[in-house]
């Protein structure tokens, strides 16, 4: 990747517990690839009001924001859009003249995912966590039209009030409930984890199923998935939520939308 810097460079970056490699690949690619003078770089910090007013104070055009800071960062920012408010929790932040305003593209990314995967709306499921990325995939499925839907958490005060402020059920684990979409909104299966090797589901509920979906991006193949394919399921990855999420906050940051062609060939950059 050939970038030529200059004092107008514009800087995106994001902020994660766990930075990886993908949302860095991806728009440095798209930016190369459309002649945009931008730049993106991932960080992690343990200085959250720090980083966040490093933002503003540098005129950074963009951040994504991963677990754990898509709740802490709500208080930081200046404006929430309609899709960061109505589920509390944001992923995206986006500078104009030092004025930061907060999306969600997770919600847009499963909103898409569950249309273009053609999952019935009287699909039961069972969605494993509590914290922010899970607002937004129990938001987005509530908002779908999806009804009948359990909450699985262990957290039981932030599982019972996710599930109270969407309409669904909660329970501490699954339990011998068998639906038929199961969603891993944990970090259960992700690289570098201490349960990266773990099923987030029983075996015995993976094959009662139809549909598994998991959120986790890295490895794009987790434990989850990889069993779910061997048992012949429906999969949705997090590869693809990661994909589409990046792309919705290229567009916020830059104001151009690629061609399908262009998404693609960036994905497959990414991942390389």
């Amino acid at each position: 990747m050939q970038m030529n810097p200059n004092k107008d460079t514009q800087l995106c970056m994001s902020l994660s517990g766990r930075p990886g490699n993908f949302g860095l690949r991806f728009h440095n690619h798209l930016y190369e690839q459309l002649g945009l003078n931008f730049y993106y770089k991932a960080f992690s910090s343990q200085d959250l009001p720090g980083a966040v007013g490093g933002i503003r104070a540098l005129g950074i055009r963009g951040c994504g924001v991963s677990m754990p800071f898509k709740e802490a960062c709500i208080a930081l920012v200046d404006e929430l859009d309609a899709s960061a408010s109505a589920i509390q929790s944001i992923n995206t932040i986006v500078n104009t003249n030092g004025h930061l305003k907060a999306y969600n593209t997770d919600y847009i990314a499963v909103a898409q995912l569950l249309d273009s995967h053609r999952i019935p709306k009287d699909t039961r499921f069972a969605l494993r966590g509590s914290g922010g990325m899970a607002k937004a995939v129990a938001s987005a499925l509530r908002d779908g039209g999806y009804r009948d839907g359990v909450i699985v958490a262990r957290n039981a005060g932030a599982g019972q009030a996710l599930a109270d402020s969407l309409g669904y059920a909660w329970q501490a684990e699954l339990g011998e409930l068998r639906p038929q979409m199961l969603i891993n909104v944990t970090p259960i299966g992700m690289n570098g984890g201490p349960e990266a090797d773990q099923l987030a589901f029983p075996v015995e509920a993976i094959q009662a199923a139809r549909t598994l979906f998991d959120v986790v991006a890295v490895p794009a193949e987790t434990p989850l998935i990889l069993r779910a394919r061997m048992e012949g399921k429906q999969v949705i990855t997090g590869l693809e939520v990661i994909a589409i999420q990046a792309l919705e906050q290229f567009v916020l940051y830059t104001g151009v939308r690629p061609s399908a062609e262009q998404f693609q060939q960036a994905v497959a950059f990414a991942r390389a």
